[in-house]
Order: structure tokens, then C-alpha cells, then sequence
């Protein structure tokens, strides 16, 4: 049973009128490195594969919620995305679905190279590629993987597959990221890619994030300016944007994202769901609502959509890093989807 054709769009708002029109599809919890701000260096523990949403069962989420409570983007992400067998088939599927304005992809590049071509003719539009650092040996650190050649590989052919957009995420942290900022600056504008530094979020498995660890959004503009001389900010074309965006003399782009000093909670317009079927209102969110049994069992599009609905109007007025009892979410980051 489907929703009816004949209903209105409905869409999801929570109860401080925030619509939400913006999901994160995890489609796998696994990954091939071992970034320390996400995963343990060793014993992760994975999802069983029966857990894991088929990619019917995805499909169906996605439409529901494009043709019936108005999402209009979806970004899939992980762990690593693009090691979930048949990863192009999964988004040929979800780019034929009618209303879907926005296909794109969160992924650490490293298999990149090898997909591009295919993930671009089957209809991905957009891709982001993390790359915290240019050096192998810093790499190995953050990673405790190699690969830094295998990234920028894979981001040169994202650009010559002819994405509509490509962007580099770089995580922001303090003792880290300092010696790397300028070089990966250069290297995004050699490629003519905007770059964007996200500051360092409390959603390590290690649980050793300390606001003290953080490489500021301040810190950062202050120290590209010093280099490459005064950054012009540009406007916002969304309220919901998480990133404040300047331009280098010369043209070149860059992002900042406060997600700590400067939250963005007041406009953020995303929904979350995991590789085994939980709506998630937001990354830190305490509590989350399963499907995967609810669609297994042969319910209506109608009740899957309610038990959407009941999650996001429970949504929490920000995430509340800065208060005094705040916890980070039970589940670890590769498990939630960035």
C-alpha cells in the first residue's frame, strides 16, 4: 500500500517550525580507514548484513519522503559508501524517482577513482571528498591508513567525470590540522574545487573530544588571511547552509563550518537516516526511531511516514555541545552517517 497520489505534500516540521527538507542516507556503517574522530582503531563492530536497509527497502524510504513530505536533496553517505557492493546500481535507482532535485555523495575518495565515471552516468550530481591532510604521514596518523595518493586521485576524477560540483571537507583540529591548512588551500584552488574546514565535532568512539581540540573557525580565517591576504565573505544562498563562505583574492573559495563555536542548529533543515533503517532528528540526537522491522513487517507508506513525522517534531532546539550535562550520541559516527 502506498501513500495516496491524491494527498498534498506535507512537510516535516519540528515543533520550532523548521522544515526539513535535506536527508543524510547512510547506506553502510563500514569503511576502509580508521579516522580516529569516528572510528576505534580496532574492534569496530559492524552491522550484521541482514541489518543493513536493502537497497528496495531505501528506495522506498526516499520516495516516500521526496513525493510525500517534500525532501527535496539527499546525500548519501556512511562509513564509506562506495564500499557497499553495487553502490551505482543503488544510485541509478534513487535518480529516477520524481521530485528528487539533489543526488549527492560524502565519501573519503579513496576508491573514487575507479566509480567516478559510472556514479556520474548513473546520476550522482554532487560529491564531497574528505581530505584532512596532503601529507601520508600525518594521513596514517588521522587514518591510521595509507592513501592520501589513492584521495587525490579519486578527486581529479570526480573533475574530469564532470560532476556538477565537487568539494573537499577538511576536519578542523587543533595540533592537527595547523600545518596543512595552507597547503590544502593551494590545492584546492589549483584544482579551481571550493574547500571547506568543518571544526572538530564530539562524536569520536574514543570519547577524548575537548573543546580545546578544536581548530576554530577564527583561528582558520586568521591564518589563511595572514597567508593569501584579505577574504571577501560571500552571501549565504540558503538559510540552512552550514557554511560560511569567502573568497581568496584571485577567486578562489573556501568554507567555514562553526559546527561548535557558532552552531547552525536555528536554520538546519536535515533529517538522518541510518544504514539500518533509524530516523535520526539530528548527529547528536540521544534517540532515534526504527523502521527496518516496521517495513519487514508489511506496513503502510502511511505509517512509516507517520513514525517519521513523530521523530522530527520531537527534534531538540539545537545540539547542546556547550551545555553543562551535555553527552555524546550512543551510537558511533561510521554507525550514524555523516
Amino acid at each position: 500500500m502506498t501513500v495516496s497520489a491524491t494527498r498534498k505534500i506535507q512537510p516535516l516540521v519540528d515543533r520550532f517550525g523548521r522544515i526539513h527538507n535535506s536527508l543524510r542516507l547512510s547506506v553502510t556503517d563500514r569503511c576502509n580507514i580508521r579516522c580516529f574522530y569516528c572510528m576505534p582503531a580496532t574492534d569496530a563492530h559492524f552491522m550484521s548484513r541482514d541489518w543493513l536497509l536493502t537497497f528496495e527497502e531505501l528506495y522506498r524510504l526516499v520516495r516516500i519522503l521526496v513525493q510525500h513530505a517534500g525532501v527535496r536533496d539527499v546525500r548519501l553517505t556512511g562509513g564509506e559508501p562506495l564500499v557497499r557492493k553495487d553502490f551505482a546500481k543503488l544510485v541509478a535507482m534513487l535518480s529516477q524517482i520524481d521530485g528528487l532535485e539533489d543526488l549527492s555523495l560524502t565519501t573519503n575518495g579513496i576508491l573514487l577513482a575507479d566509480q567516478a565515471v559510472e556514479l556520474r552516468r548513473a546520476g550522482l550530481r554532487r560529491v564531497n571528498v574528505s581530505l584532512d591532510t596532503l601529507d601520508e604521514e600525518s594521513f596514517q596518523r588521522i587514518s591510521r591508513r595509507s592513501g592520501v595518493d589513492k584521495i587525490v586521485a579519486g578527486i581529479d576524477a570526480a573533475i574530469e567525470a564532470g560532476f556538477e560540483s565537487v568539494k573537499i571537507n577538511t576536519i578542523a583540529i587543533r595540533g592537527i590540522t595547523e600545518p596543512d591548512v595552507i597547503g590544502l588551500v593551494d590545492f584546492a584552488r589549483e584544482r579551481n574545487v571550493p574547500l571547506r574546514f568543518i571544526e572538530f565535532m564530539p562524536l569520536d568512539t574514543d570519547k577524548a573530544w575537548r573543546s580545546e581540540k578544536v581548530l576554530t573557525g577564527d583561528m582558520l580565517l586568521t591564518m589563511i588571511q595572514d597567508h593569501f591576504g584579505e577574504l571577501t565573505a560571500r552571501d549565504r544562498p540558503h538559510p540552512s547552509q552550514p557554511a560560511e563562505d569567502f573568497q581568496l583574492p584571485g577567486g578562489a573559495r573556501i568554507g567555514i563550518i562553526r559546527s561548535v563555536t557558532a552552531p547552525f542548529c536555528g536554520n538546519c533543515n536535515r533529517l538522518r537516516i541510518t544504514a539500518d533503517g533509524s530516523v535520526r532528528n539530528c548527529l547528536f540526537s540521544k534517540t532515534e526511531t526504527p523502521l527496518r522491522e516496521l517495513m519487514r513487517s508489511g506496513v503502510s507508506d502511511e505509517t512509516l511516514l507517520g513514525e517519521i513525522r513523530q521523530c522530527i517534531a520531537e527534534k531538540r532546539s539545537g545540539h547542546g555541545i556547550d551545555d553543562d550535562g551535555f553527552m555524546p550520541p550512543d551510537r558511533p559516527m561510521y554507525a550514524i552517517g555523516g
